[in-house]
């Protein structure tokens, strides 16, 4: 066989291999490298599906997994169910690549990833962590608890630094004060090859958990604010530091989306008054109480972002997990209807992280 014609047929056979691989079960994996937002040029919504029964989950068993805080370790703590580790997400028209830790520490070796938030972040975090481990249990790593976990052998390393406004919190004389248009943290994270955004939990804490005294807006100093109002505001400096400090080309961001929270049974047309007792999830796609007004917030700061920044929109299919929370399966006091149990949901948010970030 001629050059040109050897040259000929490796074409040809590329062409082929890609009509293979669109054509394969009759779906298209999700292009996440042509999203700015939520959804596929094509029409292909990642976040709107249902959760179907597999029992290949869950991904890793938590005591196996050293990176687990005690008030996310359900099992660990007596959960006596076990079916609400067997569930995974099925978008409606399209199909999500499963997570393979080993992939992940080949892509991003020598790397930085970095979770910014509250302890829904820790949450994430520490469930990517579980993950990778469970694909390379016995490479070495290094743990510093709700900080940081390398894996020495590929030089990644995850960062966990805790901020739960994103802006900064600083004392005055006045005392300490809630500053919507300062973000002095942020040069911690420079450097990063991924950034993984998350706020809003905190802004709704009110009395002695709100964590300030006051709220500076420019040279206005007010006891307390609107929220929505606040976090919009908030939201819009961090997306100002976005703009003016990330090289899209050597640094990934996402915003994780918001989180729900299961305390009121009548948000899902049931008379429960927490999470508690729960062991199935909803059953369709749609969440009878709809979405929190701060979806919104972020849905219209994300839109004015210049640079690229990928929203995980994960509050439908979390709100759809009612009996995914750690209840009173934990070492904290009283019913957790916020946080997440490991293995469990976030091991979702981070799949779809990963089906991001190879694309």
């Amino acid at each position: 066989m001629g050059f040109k014609c050897r040259v000929l047929f490796s074409i040809f056979c590329q062409c082929m291999l890609l009509l293979l691989q669109e054509a394969i079960a009759g779906q298209h994996y999700y292009n996440v490298s042509r999203l700015k937002g939520r959804k596929q040029v094509s029409g292909c919504d990642l976040f709107q599906g249902r959760w179907v029964v597999d029992t290949s989950y869950p991904l890793y068993d938590s005591s196996g997994c050293p990176f687990i805080d005690a008030e996310f370790d359900c099992q660990g703590y007596g959960r006596p169910d076990t079916q609400y580790l067997k569930y995974s997400w099925q978008p409606d028209s399209c199909n999500i690549p499963r997570f393979s830790g080993a992939d992940f520490l080949a892509r991003w070796r020598g790397k930085k990833i970095m979770f910014v938030g509250d302890s829904l972040s820790l949450n994430m975090w520490e469930s990517l962590a579980c993950m990778i481990h469970a694909a390379v249990p016995t490479a070495k790593t290094t743990f510093s608890k709700r900080n940081s976990v390398t894996f020495v052998d590929y030089g990644l390393t995850l960062y966990m630094y805790r901020t739960p406004y994103l802006v900064d919190i600083v004392r005055e004389n006045v005392g300490d004060v809630l500053n919507l248009n300062s973000i002095e943290a942020g040069n911690a994270w420079k450097g990063m090859d991924m950034l993984v955004f998350n706020s809003w939990h905190w802004w709704l804490h009110t009395g002695k958990s709100q964590g300030w005294d006051y709220i500076r807006d420019g040279p206005a100093l007010y006891k307390n604010m609107d929220r929505l109002e606040a976090f919009n505001k908030g939201l819009t400096t961090w997306a100002r530091w976005v703009d003016q400090n990330v090289d899209p080309s050597k640094t990934k961001v996402f915003f994780q989306g918001i989180s729900p929270t299961h305390y009121q049974g009548k948000d899902w047309n049931q008379p429960q008054k927490s999470c508690s007792g729960e062991a199935v999830p909803l059953s369709g796609s749609t969440y009878p109480a709809g979405a929190p007004p701060a979806v919104g917030v972020v849905s219209k700061v994300l839109s004015s972002i210049t640079k690229p920044v990928y929203l995980l929109d994960i509050t439908t299919l979390s709100q759809l997990r009612k009996d995914a929370h750690p209840s009173t399966y934990s070492d904290g006091s009283g019913t957790d209807c916020s946080h997440w149990c490991l293995p469990g949901l976030p091991d979702t948010w981070n799949q779809l992280l990963y089906a991001a970030s190879i694309m």
